[in-house]
């Protein structure tokens, strides 16, 4: 899982700008570490119920209980304003002829350590999944097994959108607005 933060980005930018410096002819500059972020202080988002990269459990298949799994969230940023969360299918282009969004959730408290399984937000709002509902809609690949990607969102904003909007209007709201971003992964069989 690999999160790429406006910090990542700044501090390569500084290190470049060190090593080209360095090069020029003037004396040596040491480079500065990046203090304020290690690996373990990253945007994350973990399931109680799969490990990602693992199958996700059948009862949330949208043939089966059809509710969502458990998440964790831990590391959001102090300057984050809310959360968002797409759950998608990108195997599902050859099938379909698109990503299936299965799920698309914005303005989650940053204090939302948990999301729980079948949740029903009380102050996120959920949009309109390719099921053509509003809320969770869970995997169902037509034959063979796809990945589900879990994209966590961490945004300088909250977002005024209503419940028709779905993850490519979402998407569009959230450009400059992103933060950080993390992904979990599962399998779900046919």
């Amino acid at each position: 899982m690999t999160a790429i933060t406006r910090r990542t980005v700044l501090s390569s930018s500084a290190l470049l700008v060190t090593v080209s410096a360095a090069g020029c002819g003037g004396q040596e500059q040491p480079a500065e570490a990046d203090d304020n972020q290690s690996p373990d202080d990253t945007l994350t988002l973990t399931s109680s119920a799969f490990e990602d990269g693992e199958q996700i459990p059948t009862r949330y298949g949208y043939e089966a209980d059809n509710v969502n799994p458990p998440l964790t969230i831990s590391n959001v940023p102090d300057d984050a304003a809310s959360l968002a969360l797409i759950v998608d299918d990108p195997d599902a282009v050859e099938p379909a002829g698109t990503v299936w969004d299965h799920w698309v959730v914005w303005n989650i408290p940053v204090d939302q350590t948990s999301i729980p399984a079948d949740w029903t937000p009380a102050t996120a709002t959920e949009g309109t999944n390719d099921y053509g509902a509003v809320g969770y809609g869970g995997p169902n690949p037509p034959e063979t097994a796809h990945e589900y990607r879990f994209r966590l969102f961490a945004l300088d904003t909250t977002l005024d959108r209503p419940t028709e909007t779905d993850a490519d209007a979402l998407e569009t709201a959230m450009e400059g607005h992103i933060i950080v971003q993390t992904q979990l992964t599962g399998t779900y069989p046919a």
